[in-house]
């Protein structure tokens, strides 16, 4: 498990059909991620700071850790977001 900011990232995030608590901890993490992928970030650059894994270190972890949790990042816009209609936005999740 890495930590960012107070934050930790699990090796893997959840993959069931629900939000989790880890999920409404994690949106800002999310969001960040696609935004990065967005912007074709690499990376070597984004995961020491929204992983916190030194992707020169520990490049499979970074790898597979990024791949899963770009995935939840892709199912919360795809699917997620209705449980997220039905009980509300976390005003703690809301990125800075």
């Amino acid at each position: 498990m890495a930590t960012r900011n107070d934050l930790s990232v699990d090796d893997k995030p959840p993959d069931g059909d629900a939000i989790t608590a880890y999920d409404r901890d994690h949106l800002a993490l999310y969001i960040r991620l696609l935004d990065a992928e967005q912007a074709g970030a690499p990376l070597e650059e984004i995961s020491p700071i929204l992983l916190g894994i030194d992707a020169k270190i520990e490049p499979d972890r970074a790898r597979h850790v990024h791949r899963r949790h770009l995935n939840r990042a892709r199912w919360m816009v795809q699917h997620g977001y209705r449980d997220l209609l039905k009980t509300g936005f976390p005003e703690d999740a809301v990125p800075t």
